[in-house]
């Protein structure tokens, strides 16, 4: 990323921390940006959440490490990463209609993992999100071995985890990101 890019990917992320500070109270934009700009690989993926509709924010800080942790904030699943079945093996076993790719693939080549479900609750506490979508979540492996995959979504007040088979693809439904940096 040139220089000036940068500066102007590290200003849209300024503008929207500092217009959403009680998703990450306490912690300083001044340690946010020396943290990005001494990682570029970590800018790569905050762009490619941009890119994708995501609105990636800071939402905490991990208290063991020390990591920034950055999740997309948009209000509905990103657009950008929508009717995608849950990973590749899903993607191959389909035989018709498959969607363009999988949700786990994308994040891995984004550089990002997928939320699990507790994470996806604790996002949920922040604010309102996939009030109209839904969301592909991490699967723990014991479920996915049995063909079936879990999403999230946020409705009549409450947070609701369910299950499908991994090969589903939906329109409104994407997967949103967690990085830590």
């Amino acid at each position: 990323m040139k220089k000036q890019e940068q500066d102007s990917f590290l200003q849209t992320l300024k503008t929207r921390f500092e217009q959403n500070l009680n998703r990450h109270p306490d912690i300083p934009w001044a340690d946010v940006q020396a943290k990005l700009e001494n990682n570029p690989n970590a800018l790569k993926s905050l762009q490619a959440m941009e890119a994708t509709e995501g609105e990636p924010d800071v939402i905490g800080l991990d208290p063991k490490t020390g990591a920034i942790i950055f999740c997309d904030c948009a209000k509905e699943s990103p657009t950008g990463r929508r009717s995608l079945c849950y990973d590749r093996a899903a993607l191959d076993a389909r035989k018709e209609n498959k969607p363009t790719g999988s949700a786990v693939e994308m994040a891995e080549e984004m550089g990002i993992a997928l939320l699990t479900e507790d994470q996806y609750r604790a996002l949920q506490e922040l604010g309102e999100f996939d009030a109209k979508t839904s969301s592909w979540l991490a699967t723990p492996p014991g479920l996915r071995a049995l063909g079936g995959a879990i999403f999230g979504d946020f409705r009549y007040g409450r947070v609701f985890v369910y299950h499908n088979g991994v090969q589903s693809y939906y329109a409104a439904r994407g997967f949103r990101g967690l990085l830590r940096v």
